[in-house]
């Protein structure tokens, strides 16, 4: 196997796992998932069958990722993320004709216990803090927290909260790296 399954996790037949992920104890890959290279699923993880995650995702213990969640490059989901696919579910109802897409961009971190409810889009490099609750779409670079999720700040791709407003236009540096990043009509971009 090009990947390292730890001999009480449950791999699916048809599974898709690219070269050099880690698959930890008791942690369930269903058939049609697709997982890319150099991945690390943490203990007591659960990925669905409609699920595909890029390369370089760190997930750790607890979480599960359900049907029709999309997670790109280099995503962070910290312990005990919650991700949702129906967005009112009923026990007696079967809604699996009404799941919803969530697509979690490159580079985003999730902050532990942070919930996702489905159907949003969380732009590249966002930040979710720990026990947060994201009910709509997250911009680039947004630093989200709170019950609901509001954005509180913007951080660098690196994961430094910048110093800059959330509107006007401006410029910041991040502290650790240098970047200079440019804030016009509410969205943050990276200067290359």
């Amino acid at each position: 196997m090009p990947y390292f399954k730890h001999n009480s996790a449950i791999v699916d037949d048809g599974a898709s796992i690219g070269e050099g992920t880690k698959i930890w104890h008791w942690t369930h890959v269903s058939s049609e998932a697709v997982i890319g290279q150099h991945c690390s699923l943490g203990q007591n993880v659960f990925i669905g069958n409609k699920v595909k995650i890029g390369n370089n995702v760190k997930i750790q213990n607890n979480v599960s990722v359900y049907d029709n969640v999309y997670l790109e490059d280099d995503v962070f989901c910290g312990p005990s993320v919650v991700f949702t696919n129906v967005y009112n579910p009923r026990s007696a109802i079967s809604r699996k004709n009404e799941y919803r897409n969530t697509i979690v961009k490159q580079g985003a971190t999730l902050g532990a216990n942070c919930t996702i409810i489905c159907g949003v889009t969380l732009g590249l490099f966002s930040f979710v803090a720990a026990g947060a609750v994201v009910t709509k779409d997250v911009k680039d670079f947004a630093l989200m927290a709170g019950v609901p999720a509001k954005q509180i700040g913007w951080m660098s791709e690196y994961g430094e909260q910048l110093s800059i407003p959330l509107t006007g236009e401006r410029t910041a540096t991040c502290p650790h790296t240098q970047t200079i990043y440019h804030l016009k009509d509410g969205h943050l971009s990276k200067i290359e």
